[in-house]
């Protein structure tokens, strides 16, 4: 049996895998990185994720030292403002809409958006151009022992790795974390996220919209132009009983219950991509870290997409792992290192996960009554510039 070793295994290749294994590769570290399923780079492939990410300026330090900013620049969308509307009066219309302005903090945008599946092409581009990083796409980690001077992970194709560090970043049912017995708290909502794009005549001017009626929020993003319209993507927040009739209906009923929920803000919506469909929960692993092992992304915390908080949290949890990695490059996976990294990060994972879970059952609510009462927190909060101002510098995670 072949015995390989390296610095770090990162077990998962979705975005944050390939950014990890980017970034500490960049970084000089031999690295690698292993997925299940080769990455779908393409919009028109089946299994196309088409959801998108928006990457908060404070993220942007990690991608310039992965390689990987320059590539994803061009095809960037920024985010300069952030929209709240309130539609739930008793009419699905506008009644209370509030701009997060991201020139009160500062000249440079909240972020910038880009399509997933975008994002994993320029990702393993970016990987080929690195000879110390080696990935392995239809490759799964299939168990994992650890020691105290070294970690032995088994891959699906009868390799054995030897690592001085692994990343778990293989998600909400990480193989990694359940080899380490660390136990989740998982809270279900009941809800299911529609993500898909869509064209529209008015331009959005760099404008992300969320619109809060009852059942979530329905929020659209900023998207570069397609075919010469003005184009955003959409995640439609809704209970699951409604995600599937929603679902079932033909593209024309569809759109009309899509532009009686968008209030209209963009003028009519067209469907610009088939539907795609995602469970939504709020997770977090009761430790970070095990020996000689972190873990990071979706294999650590999961939340509703609200706000642009997942995938920054994912690379927030990177920076640190970089910058530990990088101060004591001879101790990366020790004992010292990884109990640095629970305790960096994990408080304030869960502070973040407990306000957007807030945020999140706030959305939900059907009451009209109670939908009264969140239009005048919202009102009330934004009207207090110091509010203002300190709640765009904690969602972007700035002190």
């Amino acid at each position: 049996m072949t015995r390989i070793d390296t610095d770090i295994l990162i077990s998962g290749g979705g975005v944050a895998g390939l950014t990890a294994a980017a970034a500490f590769g960049s970084a000089g570290f031999k690295v690698i990185c292993v997925d299940p399923a080769p990455p779908v780079t393409s919009d028109k492939e089946d299994g196309a994720d088409l959801r998108t990410t928006a990457f908060l300026h404070p993220s942007i330090p990690v991608l310039e030292a992965a390689g990987l900013w320059g590539r994803l620049q061009p095809h960037a969308a920024p985010l300069q403002i952030m929209r709240i509307v309130d539609a739930g009066g008793p009419v699905a219309e506008p009644r209370i809409v509030k701009d997060f302005d991201a020139a009160d903090l500062s000249d440079l945008p909240f972020g910038w958006n880009l399509p997933n599946w975008l994002l994993r092409r320029e990702m393993v581009a970016r990987l080929a151009e690195l000879p110390n990083v080696d990935f392995r796409p239809g490759t799964a980690t299939q168990s994992l022992l650890t020691r105290e001077s070294e970690a032995l992970v088994t891959l699906s194709e009868g390799s054995r790795i030897r690592a001085r560090m692994v990343i778990g970043a293989d998600g909400r049912n990480s193989t990694v974390r359940q080899a380490l017995n660390i136990p989740v708290k998982t809270i279900r909502y009941g809800q299911k996220a529609l993500a898909f794009a869509v064209t529209h005549p008015i331009p959005h001017e760099n404008v992300s919209t969320e619109i809060h009626r009852s059942g979530g929020p329905f929020t659209l993003v900023p998207l570069p132009d397609r075919d010469g319209k003005p184009c955003s993507a959409v995640v439609w927040m809704e209970t699951g009983a409604n995600v599937e009739r929603l679902q079932a209906l033909s593209a024309a009923e569809f759109e009309a219950e899509m532009n009686q929920r968008s209030c209209h803000i963009l003028g009519p919506l067209t469907l610009a991509s088939r539907l795609t469909i995602w469970p939504i929960i709020s997770q977090i692993a009761e430790r970070l870290s095990g020996e000689r092992t972190a873990l990071m992304a979706e294999a650590a915390h999961v939340v509703p997409p609200i706000g642009a908080q997942g995938l920054n949290m994912s690379l927030a949890d990177l920076r640190c792992l970089l910058d530990l990695a990088r101060a004591q490059p001879d101790q990366i996976g020790s004992a010292t290192m990884m109990e640095s990294y629970h305790r960096a990060r994990h408080v304030e994972v869960q502070a973040r996960l407990h306000g957007i879970d807030l945020l999140n059952r706030a959305s939900m609510i059907g009451a009209q009554g109670l939908r009264d009462l969140r239009a005048s927190a919202l009102n009330a909060l934004y009207s207090a510039a110091p509010v203002r101002k300190t709640l765009m510098r904690a969602g972007l995670g700035l002190r």
